[in-house]
């Protein structure tokens, strides 16, 4: 059965990002943010331990270093750098999953990095010669460089499909900067068509194909608690 997975723990100091609260008890997978585009120490321990007050798995959300833009604007970075830049972030969070006594469940790329990783074949690879190091598994999308060059490096893929963003008409998906409200009740038809048939609409109505071993919420979409909650729905066949 699919599993729900939410990008969260994105508040940082004294800044408020999603209902982190609400969302864990609806979801079974938590990519918690790792400081370079939300979060910082005590946030991540903070998030850990929710997770793990609701039996909750983690994963690492790292980013391209871009606090202000909140990792959603693409920066060039060479493969070495960029790998160290993920390795730096993933060895932050296993500290505080160590610390409550919890592993390593994946790593998902966040944001712009995860769209580059998707079409640019050296930046998936940088994001493998991460993966090396904690040999955990790699949240991604079918079709694209992540189920080519993660397959090829032998890294597990977690394919994931998204509830609450759309997609292109060639299987690409739509990063927006800032998230929007989205439809509950058309979030959970979309998500019984991806398991059921394996497809979804894009944005001018052709199909896509996907695959949905994990289906995605993000913390900051404003009605981010009906929607995870709609997605459970949908998974428990209501």
């Amino acid at each position: 059965m699919a599993t729900i997975n939410c990008d969260m723990g994105e508040a940082f100091g004294l800044y408020r990002m999603g209902d982190d609260e609400a969302l864990m008890p609806l979801i079974s997978v938590a990519n918690v943010a790792c400081g370079f585009h939300a979060s910082d120490f005590n946030h991540m321990r903070k998030t850990v331990r929710l997770a793990k007050q609701h039996g909750v798995k983690v994963g690492a959300h790292p980013s391209l270093p871009d606090l202000q833009g909140f990792g959603r604007r693409e920066m060039k970075m060479s493969r070495e750098e960029l790998a160290n830049c993920i390795i730096y972030q993933v060895g932050a969070l296993k500290g505080f999953l160590e610390a409550e006594g919890m592993t390593l469940n994946h790593i998902k790329p966040h944001g712009s990095l995860y769209g580059m990783a998707a079409r640019d074949e050296a930046v998936a690879h940088a994001v493998c010669d991460a993966a090396d190091v904690f040999n955990v598994p790699i949240m991604g999308m079918i079709g694209t460089c992540h189920e080519i060059v993660y397959g090829a490096r032998g890294h597990a893929l977690i394919a994931e499909f998204y509830a609450d963003l759309d997609y292109e008409d060639d299987g690409r998906l739509i990063i927006t900067r800032e998230h929007h409200a989205v439809d509950p009740e058309r979030v959970a038809s979309r998500c019984r068509r991806a398991l059921a048939e394996g497809k979804a609409g894009s944005v001018n109505g052709k199909d896509v194909a996907v695959r949905a071993d994990s289906i995605c919420v993000h913390s900051d979409t404003p009605n981010a608690v009906d929607v995870a909650r709609a997605v459970r729905d949908a998974l428990a066949g209501r």
